[in-house]
C-alpha cells in the first residue's frame, strides 16, 4: 500500500498507448473522465510494414500514422498523454473522502526522474508483461516469454476491483481492429461501473431523440445540419493533411534483427 502523496491524480490511468490503450482513452474521456495514458514510446503496432486489415482505410494504411491519428483523437477528446514507463501500480492508502484515488501507480520518466500517479480505476492495456500489477494481485496467466491478465467477468474485468485489461495483455487476438474494439468495450465496461449515466456515445441529426418525445440520451449529442456541414469539413481537412505526406518516421522491425533498441530499420533499407 503506497502512504506517499502523489504528484498527480486521475479518474482513470491507463497504462499503455497503444491500439487498445488509445482507443479506451478516447471512450472515457468523452464519458468526461478525467484520464491519463501512460506510454513508453514503442507499441508494438509499429513494427507493422503496413496496416490492410483495418476498416474504413481501403488500401490500409501506415501503421505509424495510424498510431498518430488515435493519439490526435485521444488528446482532441482531452486526454492526457504522457511518456514514461509504469513500474509498479499500487493500492493507495486508506482515505474516506469521496475522491480518494484507488490506486498510484510509480512511473519512470525518460529524465530518469520518478513520479507517483494516482487513479480511481487502472486499465492496463500494455505490451503482455503485467509485472506491474503485482502488488495488487491480478491474476495472471504464463505462457513463458508472455504472461497474460486473466478476465474474471468479461468485459475487461479482473479479479480486482477497480482494474481492468484490454487488447493483448487480456489475451485478445493479436489484431490492431481486435484491440481497438476491445480497448473501447472495456472503456465502457469501466463507465457502467462508475455509475456514470450513458446510454451510448453517438452524435445524431437533430429531432433524432427530440422530435420523437424523448430526451436526448447520455453520452448522446444532437447536432444540426450546419454544425454536421462544420464537423464534416473539419474532418476532411484533418484526414487531408495527415495523408498529403509519407510518414517520416522510420520502419521498425523486431529488435533482434537491428542493432537499435527501437527496432529502426536502417535508413537506407
Amino acid at each position: 500500500m503506497s502512504q506517499t502523496t502523489p504528484d498527480e491524480q486521475y479518474e482513470v490511468l491507463i497504462v499503455g498507448g497503444g491500439v487498445a490503450g488509445l482507443s479506451a482513452a478516447t471512450y472515457t474521456a468523452r464519458a468526461s473522465l478525467d484520464t491519463v495514458v501512460v506510454d513508453a514510446g514503442e507499441p508494438i503496432i509499429k513494427r507493422n510494414a503496413h496496416l490492410e486489415n483495418m476498416p474504413g482505410f481501403p488500401a490500409g494504411v501506415n501503421p505509424r500514422l495510424f498510431l498518430d491519428m488515435l493519439r490526435s483523437q485521444a488528446t482532441r477528446n482531452g486526454v492526457d498523454m504522457q511518456r514514461g514507463t509504469v513500474d509498479r501500480v499500487e493500492f493507495a492508502e486508506d482515505d474516506d473522502s469521496e475522491d480518494a484515488p484507488s490506486f498510484v501507480a510509480t512511473v519512470e520518466r525518460d529524465s530518469g526522474e520518478t513520479q507517483r500517479v494516482a487513479a480511481e480505476k487502472v486499465i492496463a492495456a500494455s505490451w503482455p508483461d503485467p509485472e506491474y500489477l503485482e502488488p495488487l494481485g491480478v491474476e495472471v496467466r504464463d505462457a513463458g516469454s508472455k504472461a497474460f491478465v486473466q478476465e474474471t467477468e468479461g468485459r475487461g474485468r479482473t479479479n480486482v476491483e477497480g482494474v481492468y485489461a484490454a487488447g493483448r495483455l487480456a489475451e485478445r487476438y493479436h489484431q490492431a481492429v481486435v484491440a481497438a474494439g476491445h480497448g473501447a468495450e472495456t472503456a465502457i465496461t469501466l463507465i457502467h461501473d462508475s455509475n456514470i449515466p450513458f446510454y451510448h456515445d453517438w452524435v445524431v441529426p437533430e429531432g433524432y431523440f427530440s422530435d420523437r418525445g424523448r430526451e436526448v440520451p447520455p453520452g448522446c449529442e444532437e447536432i444540426s445540419e450546419t454544425e454536421r456541414r462544420a464537423r464534416e469539413q473539419e474532418s476532411m481537412a484533418a484526414m487531408q493533411e495527415y495523408f498529403d505526406e509519407p510518414h517520416e518516421e522510420r520502419q521498425r522491425t523486431h529488435t533482434s534483427l537491428v542493432d537499435d533498441e527501437y527496432g529502426r530499420v536502417p535508413e537506407d533499407e
